[in-house]
């Protein structure tokens, strides 16, 4: 039964199953287990993160496609929804619209990057989707009267989604069952769905293809295999469903800007989640997205009270200052892919393959 939902690519290690069930259990009783609006939205960025990391590994990691314009699929979901609840009445109808215009205008500039550009080398791709990302980032910031500009577009949502709707009461373990609870289990089942769609597809025929050809593209193509069209649909595939991670975004903010979701650095943050995850796993982006969003969140928190501990020893105390987190989350990242050259997926699949040939 397991392997029938995980599509055969079970997780391989004790270790990485008890890692990914530990991560699942805690996103799915987040509300319960970690109280505070801190927590909850932690929790529903990393669902997001999830669905957006996983997208960009069907590319990169099982497609060997570098591509610099993943935020702007993002982007494009976001602000697909928010337009479409600015513009129209806060209902299912208008996020049906939202999405969908969205979703059309990702596969169609996904299709046309791709059919212009996969057929040059790699790092002239790269360059081509890092101009489309930047010129895409412009626009959305200086075409105020439809994305707000550089203040975004705050919006409604409908109102079983709205923070003020509380369902007759009711709660569950001392918590209300109300519009942020139901908004916050609707995100975890969608990423959930899409994480195993996802997994669906790399281990289907498909993948197998588009793996063949990050390994050796010119025996994939010798093989009778139009590379161009498989990396080319891989990365209209990519693009919608980092398409949809944009849209849970915007859902779950009930905002959108430029810095929300189409900064650069966000595609940063993604190339880091994959690589600490481990490419070409899945399983990475589930990971490699938990343990850098906690960071991020919780990092600053745990140096003050390191720095607070500190107050002795001034060089100590002024290294672990709050505002050198990201120094140390440098440091971080550096170490883990030291430790972890594959990733940590395929470490802790690589220690349990060598235990089993051991025993």
């Amino acid at each position: 039964m397991l392997s029938r939902i995980f599509s055969g690519d079970l997780p391989r290690s004790r270790m990485l199953a008890l890692v990914l069930i530990a991560i699942v259990g805690a996103l799915a009783l987040a509300p319960f287990v970690f109280p505070g609006a801190k927590a909850l939205n932690v929790a529903a960025k990393i669902c997001v993160f999830i669905v957006l990391v996983a997208s960009f590994d069907l590319l990169l990691g099982y497609t060997g496609i570098v591509s610099f314009a993943h935020t702007m699929f993002f982007g494009i979901g976001a602000y697909g929804v928010a337009i479409a609840l600015t513009r129209l009445a806060p209902s299912w109808a208008a996020i049906a619209a939202g999405v969908a215009g969205a979703l059309a205008l990702s596969f169609g500039l996904s299709l046309l990057i791709g059919l212009f550009s996969l057929r040059v080398k790699a790092i002239f791709y790269a360059m081509i989707t890092l101009a489309v990302a930047s010129a895409f980032q412009t626009f959305a910031s200086q075409l105020s009267e439809i994305t707000g500009g550089e203040d975004g577009l705050s919006f409604r949502v409908p109102e079983v989604l709205s923070h003020g709707f509380v369902l007759g009461g009711h709660s569950i373990l001392g918590v209300p069952v109300d519009g942020k609870l139901i908004s916050y289990y609707l995100l975890f089942a969608l990423a959930v769905a899409l994480f195993l769609l996802m997994l669906r597809i790399v281990n289907s025929p498909f993948g197998r293809v588009l793996q063949a050809i990050r390994e050796n593209d010119f025996r994939a193509e010798a093989l009778g295999y139009r590379t161009v069209v498989y990396r080319t649909f891989s990365n209209v595939l990519s693009a919608g469903f980092a398409t949809l991670a944009g849209a849970l975004l915007a859902l779950w903010l009930r905002y959108n800007g430029p810095d929300t979701s189409l900064s650069f650095e966000i595609m940063i943050d993604i190339l880091l989640m994959v690589v600490i995850g481990g490419m070409g796993t899945m399983y990475g982006a589930v990971i490699g997205a938990t343990l850098f969003i906690v960071a991020q969140n919780y990092l600053q928190d745990l140096m003050k009270l390191a720095s607070d501990a500190a107050l002795g020893i001034p060089l100590l105390s002024s290294l672990l200052h709050p505002d050198r987190w990201l120094l140390w989350l440098g440091i971080l990242f550096i170490l883990s892919v030291y430790r972890f050259p594959a990733g940590i997926v395929g470490r802790l699949r690589t220690r349990s393959k060598s235990h089993s040939a051991a025993q």
